[in-house]
């Protein structure tokens, strides 16, 4: 069936406001076009950048925003556009939560920076405080703050040697860990993330992972017994210091384990001392319709590494684990200039608290909900959706040819530039780039999400089979 997108004015009941204390009040929650996307003031600045920003720095939708908040962004030529993307799960208590602003706008008065490892600052220690009380186990917890999700991973692979003395690490198809040398190695992508920029890391191993649609028959138990006979095999199980697992996977197409994938490759860590490392930057911060995806299966990982979502759009992470654990390191292994900015640690304490005021991870259920029925509805109709799948606020389809698993990596694209041209934000991801991503933030209106998902079936029934 062939049908005409949505029409480019906002509808009368898609402006219903995001959950209160999280977006401007000023700010309307509505799809408004106004030019074509992107704009004539969006195109100016799009050639300024070309002529000054390095072009190994990719842009998925070229519209300059100058506002954002709830779930929408309003870019300079007027165009209000519905965010399905959160600055890839950052923003996910939107992109001005007023207690988010006013810690922040406290602490930049009072000062921006000391350097925590010349002079500390109580904002740093409550914001550990934060993440021992919030992440997965009832154990004694330690923290240390950096800046981007790549340096939480280094540092977490950095732990892991010193406290076991070993030196292999493992990783798992499909998997992304960051930019970085070291994780560039863990990443299993080549293009972009890792094309020409070698040699890698050494001692970095990968093994397959549970990937149920690409895995036909193949539950949870016999994935972990798959992988750990690879590691014991291929590496030496005495060998390794760390298993490093996103617990959905991210930029690899938001591929969710089967259960009982995680409880055994963590069971088999604990048995052979080996450091179970769970990467939840993605997922972490009530994304997954938990405060963090292993809590789901009752996983508790010996490190956890952390950012994106903690701190409202400031740039933070961390690692955090079992004590004995984060005390093996000797004094200055760890740490950095800006690692647990005192701005970002403020932004940190105002989004965990906004998280808490207005039960995000309830929120992020009912996202899950409205999302998948809607999307096995446009499933029923097209083929080219082989699989849907996610938790929470982080769902995904996976395109193919219909009838078949063949990757279908130019439909996933057209798609989402057609999302694109009606204003509403979607991402692409996944190894075959044939996956549509959608992280709207967790405080987006019910009636905002169904209207950008009015566009996403559109563009299905004017551009799929």
């Amino acid at each position: 069936m062939t049908a005409t997108l949505p029409t480019t004015d906002a509808t009368a009941d898609a402006t219903a406001a995001p959950a209160v204390g999280s977006a401007p009040a000023d700010l309307p929650q509505e799809r408004r076009i106004v030019t074509e996307l992107p704009g004539p003031r969006s195109r100016e600045l799009f050639a300024r950048r070309n002529s000054v920003v390095s072009a190994g720095v990719s842009t998925a939708f070229p519209v300059f925003i100058e506002r954002a908040g709830g779930g929408i962004l309003v870019d300079v030529d007027g165009n209000s556009l519905i965010d399905f993307g959160s600055g890839i799960a950052v923003t996910s208590v939107g992109n001005a939560a007023p207690k988010v602003v006013d810690a922040v706008s406290t602490q930049v008065a009072a000062f921006t920076h000391t350097c925590f490892m010349v002079t500390p600052y109580q904002g740093y220690v409550e914001v550990c405080e934060q993440l021992a009380e919030l992440t997965p186990g009832d154990h004694a917890k330690k923290s240390a703050l950096f800046n981007s999700g790549s340096e939480a991973v280094e540092n977490a692979v950095k732990i892991a040697r010193q406290a076991t003395g070993r030196t292999a690490v493992v990783a798992f198809d499909h998997a992304y860990h960051g930019r970085t040398n070291l994780t560039m190695a863990l990443t299993a992508k080549n293009m972009p993330y890792k094309h020409k920029f070698g040699p890698f890391a050494s001692d970095v191993y990968r093994v397959p992972t549970s990937y149920p649609f690409r895995d036909s028959g193949v539950d949870g138990a016999a994935a972990a017994a798959r992988a750990i006979s690879q590691i014991a095999v291929q590496v030496g199980t005495e060998n390794v210091a760390a298993v490093i697992i996103e617990p959905i996977q991210g930029e690899g197409g938001f591929v969710v384990p089967a259960a009982g994938f995680l409880p055994a490759l963590a069971a088999w860590c604990s048995e052979n001392g080996i450091v179970f490392i769970a990467d939840e930057i993605q997922t972490g911060f009530c994304r997954t319709g938990d405060w963090f995806a292993c809590d789901r299966e009752g996983v508790v990982p010996d490190l956890i590494t952390t950012a994106k979502g903690i701190a409202g759009g400031l740039p933070l992470a961390a690692v955090t684990g079992r004590a004995e654990l984060m005390d093996a390191v000797h004094a200055g292994g760890l740490g950095g200039t800006y690692g647990g900015n005192p701005v970002a640690c403020a932004a940190a304490l105002g989004t965990i608290a906004t998280m808490k005021e207005l039960d995000l991870p309830a929120a992020a259920r009912a996202i899950e909900d409205t999302m998948l029925t809607r999307l096995r509805a446009i499933a029923s109709r097209h083929g080219a959706i082989g699989d849907i799948r996610g938790r929470g606020a982080m769902i995904a389809v996976e395109l193919v040819k219909p009838g078949t698993t063949e990757p279908d990596p130019a439909l996933t694209g057209a798609i989402a530039k057609a999302c694109h041209a009606q204003g509403v934000v979607v991402l692409t991801a996944g190894s075959y780039g044939n996956v549509l991503r959608f992280l709207p933030p967790l405080v987006i209106g019910q009636d905002l999400l169904n209207e950008g998902l009015d566009v996403i079936e559109a563009a299905f029934d004017q551009l799929a089979a």
